[in-house]
């Protein structure tokens, strides 16, 4: 069941302006959470009157309800629709998982920083209905990583687990490295040829010390 619909005077908005919007809310509501969120600050940075943002969205929790929406949407089609569930080889699989990745944050950054904050405040913000779409959408997700992996890759010494275990934690290291090595740039502008070395020698590395 589809819980709340797309506003239909928003969807028809020229895209670039939406997009100036979406991203003043998502930086808002990720800076603040939804209780001290103001509407004040999303139309200033967004440049528009106060009125137009009612225009479109009723109320403060309609808008947070629609971003919730929108960004669960963008990361199941733009990140978790890319990963390949029939490679059987984990490292292969993350790699492949770390691009789609970095491409949807560097396309939009604010979508991930906001969920990220959804998830540290444990979702308390959310409906029932969005919170558990949340909740599938992450087991799916953990999911499309974790099945159908091909264990006789590993060392024979190391338990399957947590070889996986070990991969993961030093692979999500790296990226919240990374991470917040990139905030406050124009990511959309960069060249991460030098990132994408980096991560593939981890990855060389991390098969060296776990693969037979």
């Amino acid at each position: 069941m589809e819980v709340f619909s797309i506003t239909e005077k928003f969807t028809k908005l020229e895209s670039e302006k939406k997009k100036i919007i979406l991203n003043a809310a998502f930086e808002e509501f990720a800076d603040h959470g939804y209780e001290y969120a103001s509407t004040n600050r999303i139309v200033q940075k967004a440049k528009i009157s106060k009125g137009m943002l009612f225009y479109y969205f009723n109320s403060k929790k309609e808008l947070f309800n629609y971003l919730v929406e929108y960004g669960t949407d963008y990361i199941v089609n733009e990140y978790l629709s890319k990963i390949d569930g029939d490679e059987p080889d984990f490292i292969k699989r993350y790699k492949q998982a770390g691009i789609a990745k970095m491409k949807a944050y560097a396309e939009n950054p604010h979508i991930f920083n906001f969920l990220a904050t959804l998830h540290l405040n444990e979702y308390a913000e959310l409906e029932e209905e969005l919170k558990e779409r949340i909740l599938e959408i992450r087991t799916n997700g953990f999911a499309s990583m974790y099945n159908n992996i091909d264990k006789s890759l590993f060392r024979d010494d190391i338990d399957s687990k947590q070889v996986m275990r070990l991969i993961n934690l030093t692979l999500y290291g790296y990226e919240t490295e990374l991470t917040n090595s990139l905030k406050d740039k124009k990511l959309s502008s960069m060249n991460f040829d030098s990132e994408w070395d980096d991560f593939n020698e981890l990855l060389d590395l991390l098969r060296k010390i776990y693969y037979k």
